[in-house]
């Protein structure tokens, strides 16, 4: 297999500092991410930080030069002369090391977003440590506040001996060390930083919302860095994984680790907004909250690599919701409805437009939430976890609910706006009747219902077997009439669908349509709009190993791993086949999690 998504991958590159941004942008696989369980910064390998929500993933961005390159906010930290870079994250760790090489010296650049031994910080704190390795590096070093798409103006006050900044109700510290020097302005602190081997500086950020202000000393939080490294890897260590790739597992569950919202154990699907799916296309949505199925997905894959706190932490959230705000598609971080969709007036990612917070899928109805729920509970009980009285009655109306409501047409996996009677839906609303009637069998649900639900779930598979095959097609449709394919039914071997043979024939029309290079479009004809979906390759490797095609799996599954290694392991939601740039929201979830079960999958392991 490729190093792809291993503990040690570099970019290698020499140039001048302007050629490192195509029209002011980085490519997406130039990005590293920091969290600390509350919020995620993107790290570019210039050394700028490009995106930073503060205090929360869902925040307005406080640096948002990833969707503004001219007046966006950032914090650079960049060689004044052509330089490389080697980078990596610290082993089994989200601390970020660059190092950068310039004709007159080497110097490093260790950056994380602490935490501290007892876990989350009551305040965010961005640290960045800078080392002397050889000779004398040159920086120039900028910390520009974003305005919120010109709806805040950046200042700054004195107040004691400290000059803080205020970005609308963000109160934040620029702190630093002795060998950076720099009065500040409203509009940014600037200043050059020059580095001799063995010389140690450190620049950080402490920044709230609404509270009061800690100033910690610059000793602690440089100390905090390597806490965080440690609690890091303290966490990795604990992961359950035997195969043969357990730093590439790794690296993807610590991805996921970054979009657990710790206050509430929401699961955000990514930690940005408006990245496009397809460069200069409409495709530009808020990935900021938590979807039920990125939910239940990462909560399985949580549970594969025994991470049992945060998928229980994760499927308590879940539930609440559930009996709080009823079977939305997605919610808050926070677990309220998510908002309407506003744009906003800035120029995005390489000019694509528009630019938006909110998201339309809170108002749409999707059958794969029924499935996506009980195949969360049925994975929790496997591993030998017990379901409260409460949940398992709220759990029973669910099943009723989807009895009753898998006839309707909805919107389908993809969250399309033709409603439809998509195959993947009505499989999805078979799953949810097969692991309902399976937990009341275990005791774990009310088997009052339980007979109906089996009819239903029978009579679901009848229908699927009778509408949605496709003779001409040899495959599973995308809906009934259509000759469309849809790569998502991929997971129908996952959910243990019946009919082997006609899955294995739909795998291979897959293949053959959608497939492009080592990738896989979501269905057929958005080739024009949008790049290959990450997610549905893995799925596809996934059902192949599940299906005993192990060596089309293993292929398929170095040709993608070969594809993406590209940067030091953070994926996004999608890639362009023909120049292999990322596309898309990241970090991905949905990329991260079908990476994970693929691999687990691969390893001969059960799902727990």
């Amino acid at each position: 297999m490729s190093g792809v998504l291993a503990t040690l991958q570099s970019l290698v590159r020499s140039s001048s500092r302007a050629s490192w941004r195509r029209d002011g942008y980085l490519e997406l696989e130039d990005y590293g991410a920091l969290g600390d369980g509350r919020s995620v910064v993107l790290s570019g390998a210039d050394g700028s930080i490009d995106w930073w929500c503060v205090p929360n993933l869902d925040s307005p961005p406080l640096f948002d030069r990833l969707l503004d390159p001219e007046e966006g906010g950032r914090f650079t930290i960049t060689p004044d002369d052509a330089f490389e870079v080697e980078r990596c994250y610290l082993p089994d760790s989200n601390v970020l090391q660059t190092i950068f090489t310039t004709a007159n010296g080497r110097a490093r650049l260790t950056e994380s977003l602490n935490s501290g031994t007892a876990g989350r910080l009551p305040w965010a704190e961005l640290a960045r440590r800078v080392e002397g390795l050889e000779g004398r590096v040159s920086f120039s070093v900028e910390m520009r506040p974003g305005r919120r798409a010109n709806g805040a103006s950046p200042y700054h006050s004195q107040i004691g001996k400290h000059a803080v900044f205020h970005v609308g109700s963000v109160l934040g510290l620029f702190l630093h060390t002795d060998g950076f020097a720099a009065r500040p302005a409203d509009e940014a602190i600037k200043g050059i930083l020059t580095i001799a081997q063995g010389q140690r500086e450190v620049l950080a950020i402490v920044a709230g919302e609404g509270e009061p202000l800690v100033v910690p000393s610059l000793a602690d939080i440089d100390d905090r860095i390597d806490v965080s490294d440690s609690e890091w890897r303290a966490w990795a260590s604990r992961v359950e994984y035997d195969g043969e790739h357990r730093s590439a597992f790794i690296r993807s569950v610590l991805a996921l680790k970054l979009l657990l919202y710790s206050p509430s154990g929401a699961i955000a699907a990514a930690a940005t907004t408006s990245v496009p799916e397809g460069i200069s296309g409409p495709k530009n949505y808020d990935y900021r909250y938590a979807w039920i199925r990125d939910a239940g997905y990462t909560i399985k894959a949580f549970l594969t690599a025994g991470a049992h706190a945060e998928a229980k932490a994760a499927f308590t959230w879940l539930l609440k919701r559930l009996d709080e705000q009823g079977t939305r598609v997605c919610y808050t971080l926070g677990g309220e409805r998510v908002p309407g969709v506003t744009e906003i007036e800035v120029p995005g990612y390489r000019q694509s437009q528009p630019v938006r917070i909110g998201n339309v899928a809170t108002d749409q109805h999707q059958h794969g939430i029924y499935g996506d729920i009980f195949e969360t509970a049925s994975c929790f009980v496997a591993c030998g976890n017990i379901l409260d009285p409460a949940s398992a009655e709220q759990l029973s109306h669910l099943a009723d609910a989807c009895a009753d409501a898998w006839r309707k047409k909805d919107a389908g996996i993809w969250e399309l706006e033709e409603r439809q009677h998509y195959t993947m839906s009505k499989i999805s609303c078979w799953q949810a009747l097969a692991r309902a009637v399976e937990l009341a069998d275990e005791g774990q649900l009310p088997t009052t219902c339980r007979d109906r639900w089996a009819r239903e779930r029978d009579r679901i598979a009848d229908w699927i077997e009778e509408n949605c095959w496709s003779e001409g097609r040899q495959a599973f449709v995308f809906y009934p009439g259509s000759d469309k394919l849809d790569a998502s039914l991929a997971l129908a071997v996952r959910f243990g669908f019946d009919g082997r043979d006609k899955l294995e024939k739909t795998l291979d029309a897959i293949d053959a349509e959608l497939g492009a290079g080592p990738y896989h479009y979501r269905y057929s004809g958005v080739a024009a709009e949008e790049g290959c979906f990450i997610a549905c390759t893995f799925w596809m490797v996934e059902a192949r190993a599940l299906l005993g095609q192990r060596d089309r799996a293993e292929k398929a599954f170095i040709a993608v791993s070969h594809a993406l290694d590209r940067g030091v392991g953070i994926m996004t939601e999608m890639a362009d086949p023909k120049t292999g740039a990322f596309l898309g929201n990241l970090p991905q979830g949905l990329s991260h999690l079908a990476h994970v079960m693929a691999l687990d999958v691969l390893s001969h392991r059960d799902a727990c």
